[in-house]
């Protein structure tokens, strides 16, 4: 997993500059006479598909985080690029998001089309799924509520600048969530969903490699990651290292515990313990991870309410990859 959040963040709380033409009025029981088993769906498609691919819990939240801050929660991230439109997951950004997270929201689709067509927007299956993976692989349950329409538009040229990457400074982040309306103690919690999934080697290569490798990195760490992306630019596999090395599959605190060792993977992950401003909060949460799932839980809502499509501001696809007019 590319980052999920490689952070930053603002103590004040912005407004987010998301909004849609009817913001819907989510809540927790939106399916239950139109498609009662709609949970029930999710979980039993999650299960089984979790267990043959681990990674599919980070993936899904990864691929959750990068539809919402572009736009808002509206299953953007999911469209295909067709002869008419280059969308959002063929940007360079967007290209590493895995595929069995793709593949779990269409599976999840196909079974409730079955049920109840045309009832369950793409985007209340990513935000539900992503809720019931995080629980399933030991991390915090929260609330998720529901009723969000799928976008009409997904546009490949408006990822860069929205999405943080792995080696921006402290202040090109800030802007990014600045703009979205989140805490720097939200944003440092969210940043632990980096305690699941991988990143590829090209992500973080430049503090392994060349004439000085950077020295807040462990080097025991270092080492090992020389090791394993030394053909990275040349190889046809896909190299990649768990964001985690130490408890990679389970959710947990692990993740800032180990920035406190130098073995944050990715730079935007070791500055938020190098950074003044942050590092309390890594402090807190390698120290107590129950206020970590406290914190992470509340962001979490949060993020799956930022702008949200009602009712002329997006639509329920018949299929999560096209929307309903194809010429879009």
């Amino acid at each position: 997993m590319a980052s999920f959040l490689p952070v930053l963040f603002l103590v004040l709380v912005f407004a987010p500059f998301i909004n849609s033409a009817n913001p819907p009025n989510l809540t927790k029981d939106y399916y239950t006479k139109t498609c009662p088993d709609f949970s029930k769906i999710v979980r039993e498609t999650i299960t089984p598909k979790q267990g043959q691919q681990p990674t599919t819990a980070a993936g899904t939240l990864r691929l959750f985080f990068h539809d919402c801050f572009l736009e808002g929660c509206d299953a953007s991230v999911l469209i295909a690029t067709n002869s008419f439109n280059k969308a959002e997951r063929d940007d360079d950004i967007n290209q590493s998001l895995p595929g069995d997270a793709f593949d779990l929201v269409i599976r999840i689709k196909t079974a409730l089309e079955l049920t109840c067509p045309g009832v369950v927007s793409c985007a209340d299956i990513l935000a539900q799924a992503t809720r019931d993976l995080v629980t399933m692989v030991g991390g915090p349950s929260y609330e998720v509520k529901l009723g969000r329409k799928d976008g009409l538009e997904s546009k490949a040229h408006k990822v860069r600048g929205n999405l943080p990457l792995a080696n921006q400074s402290v202040l090109d982040m800030m802007s990014i969530f600045k703009k979205n309306g989140f805490t720097l103690k939200e944003l440092v919690a969210l940043s632990g969903g980096h305690t699941i999934g991988f990143s590829h080697c090209k992500e973080f290569s430049n503090r392994i490699f060349g004439p000085k490798p950077d020295p807040d990195l462990n080097t025991r760490l270092a080492d090992k990651l020389k090791g394993l992306c030394k053909d990275f630019n040349t190889s046809n596999k896909v190299m990649a290292a768990f964001l985690d090395p130490v408890t990679p599959g389970k959710f947990d605190n692990m993740y800032f515990k180990n920035l406190k060792r130098g073995m944050g993977l990715l730079a935007s992950d070791q500055i938020l313990f190098k950074d003044t401003s942050t590092r309390p909060i890594v402090e807190l949460y390698a120290n107590n991870q129950t206020a970590f799932f406290e914190d992470f839980a509340r962001a979490m809502e949060k993020l799956g309410a930022l702008g949200v499509k009602g009712e002329g501001g997006g639509e329920v696809r018949r299929r999560c990859d096209h929307f309903n007019n194809l010429n879009v």
